[in-house]
Protein backbone atom coordinates (compact mmCIF):
# COMPACT_ATOMS: atom_id res chain seq x y z
CA UNK A 1 0.00 0.00 0.00
CA UNK A 2 2.86 2.39 0.76
CA UNK A 3 4.54 1.96 -2.63
CA UNK A 4 1.54 3.13 -4.71
CA UNK A 5 1.07 6.07 -2.33
CA UNK A 6 4.73 7.07 -2.56
CA UNK A 7 4.82 6.81 -6.34
CA UNK A 8 1.40 8.40 -6.74
CA UNK A 9 2.32 11.44 -4.65
CA UNK A 10 5.63 11.86 -6.49
CA UNK A 11 3.91 11.64 -9.89
CA UNK A 12 1.23 14.09 -8.78
CA UNK A 13 3.81 16.60 -7.52
CA UNK A 14 5.84 16.34 -10.72
CA UNK A 15 2.74 16.80 -12.89
CA UNK A 16 1.70 19.77 -10.78
CA UNK A 17 5.05 21.51 -11.22
CA UNK A 18 4.88 20.82 -14.97
CA UNK A 19 1.44 22.48 -14.97
CA UNK A 20 2.83 25.50 -13.12
CA UNK A 21 5.73 25.74 -15.57
CA UNK A 22 3.46 25.60 -18.59
CA UNK A 23 1.14 28.17 -17.00
CA UNK A 24 4.06 30.58 -16.50
CA UNK A 25 4.98 30.14 -20.16
CA UNK A 26 1.41 30.66 -21.42
CA UNK A 27 -0.02 33.28 -19.01
CA UNK A 28 3.00 34.69 -17.18
CA UNK A 29 1.43 37.73 -15.49
CA UNK A 30 -1.54 35.80 -14.08
CA UNK A 31 0.85 33.09 -12.92
CA UNK A 32 3.06 35.63 -11.15
CA UNK A 33 0.03 37.00 -9.31
CA UNK A 34 -0.87 33.45 -8.23
CA UNK A 35 2.72 32.92 -7.11
CA UNK A 36 2.26 35.76 -4.65
CA UNK A 37 4.34 38.52 -6.20
CA UNK A 38 2.55 40.17 -9.13
CA UNK A 39 4.72 41.10 -12.10
CA UNK A 40 5.13 44.76 -12.92
CA UNK A 41 3.32 45.78 -16.08
CA UNK A 42 6.52 47.15 -17.64
CA UNK A 43 8.80 44.55 -16.07
CA UNK A 44 11.08 42.17 -17.92
CA UNK A 45 8.91 39.26 -19.04
CA UNK A 46 12.04 37.13 -19.53
CA UNK A 47 12.14 36.40 -15.79
CA UNK A 48 8.64 34.98 -15.88
CA UNK A 49 9.62 32.78 -18.81
CA UNK A 50 12.69 31.60 -16.90
CA UNK A 51 10.49 30.54 -13.98
CA UNK A 52 8.19 28.67 -16.34
CA UNK A 53 11.06 26.84 -17.98
CA UNK A 54 12.63 26.06 -14.59
CA UNK A 55 9.44 24.54 -13.22
CA UNK A 56 8.67 22.61 -16.41
CA UNK A 57 12.19 21.16 -16.40
CA UNK A 58 12.02 20.18 -12.71
CA UNK A 59 8.76 18.33 -13.28
CA UNK A 60 10.03 16.48 -16.32
CA UNK A 61 13.26 15.53 -14.57
CA UNK A 62 11.30 14.16 -11.61
CA UNK A 63 9.15 11.99 -13.88
CA UNK A 64 12.25 10.77 -15.75
CA UNK A 65 13.91 9.73 -12.48
CA UNK A 66 10.83 7.74 -11.50
CA UNK A 67 10.53 6.12 -14.91
CA UNK A 68 14.16 5.33 -15.64
CA UNK A 69 16.12 5.23 -12.38
CA UNK A 70 14.56 4.42 -9.00
CA UNK A 71 12.42 5.57 -6.12
CA UNK A 72 15.58 6.25 -4.12
CA UNK A 73 16.93 8.59 -6.81
CA UNK A 74 13.55 10.37 -6.87
CA UNK A 75 13.64 10.61 -3.07
CA UNK A 76 17.00 12.39 -3.16
CA UNK A 77 15.73 14.62 -5.94
CA UNK A 78 12.62 15.53 -3.91
CA UNK A 79 14.71 16.21 -0.84
CA UNK A 80 16.90 18.64 -2.75
CA UNK A 81 14.15 20.22 -4.84
CA UNK A 82 12.21 21.06 -1.64
CA UNK A 83 14.63 23.98 -1.40
CA UNK A 84 12.74 25.66 -4.27
CA UNK A 85 9.39 26.13 -2.47
CA UNK A 86 11.25 27.02 0.73
CA UNK A 87 13.09 29.72 -1.22
CA UNK A 88 9.81 30.78 -2.83
CA UNK A 89 8.39 31.27 0.67
CA UNK A 90 11.17 33.72 1.47
CA UNK A 91 10.88 35.47 -1.88
CA UNK A 92 7.15 36.09 -1.42
CA UNK A 93 7.68 37.41 2.11
CA UNK A 94 10.61 39.61 1.10
CA UNK A 95 8.82 41.16 -1.87
CA UNK A 96 5.56 42.18 -0.28
CA UNK A 97 3.49 39.05 -0.73
CA UNK A 98 1.11 37.88 1.97
CA UNK A 99 1.99 35.45 4.71
CA UNK A 100 -1.04 33.40 3.67
CA UNK A 101 0.43 32.81 0.21
CA UNK A 102 3.99 32.37 1.49
CA UNK A 103 3.07 29.76 4.07
CA UNK A 104 -0.22 28.44 2.71
CA UNK A 105 1.13 27.74 -0.76
CA UNK A 106 4.92 27.69 -0.85
CA UNK A 107 5.84 26.44 2.61
CA UNK A 108 3.01 23.89 2.52
CA UNK A 109 4.33 22.69 -0.84
CA UNK A 110 7.80 22.24 0.64
CA UNK A 111 6.32 20.14 3.45
CA UNK A 112 4.43 17.92 0.98
CA UNK A 113 7.57 17.51 -1.15
CA UNK A 114 9.52 16.47 1.96
CA UNK A 115 6.79 13.98 2.87
CA UNK A 116 7.04 12.60 -0.65
CA UNK A 117 10.81 12.23 -0.25
CA UNK A 118 10.37 10.41 3.05
CA UNK A 119 7.82 8.00 1.54
CA UNK A 120 10.09 7.30 -1.40
CA UNK A 121 13.03 6.59 0.91
CA UNK A 122 10.87 4.05 2.76
CA UNK A 123 9.76 2.03 -0.30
Amino acid sequence: MLTPTAYGLAILLNLFIIFIGVRFLVVPRASAAGYGVPAKENGDAAYLTIKGLRDLTYGLLGLALLAFVSARAEAWYMLIVALVPLGDTLIVLRHGGTKAVAFGIHFATAVVVLISAALLFIV
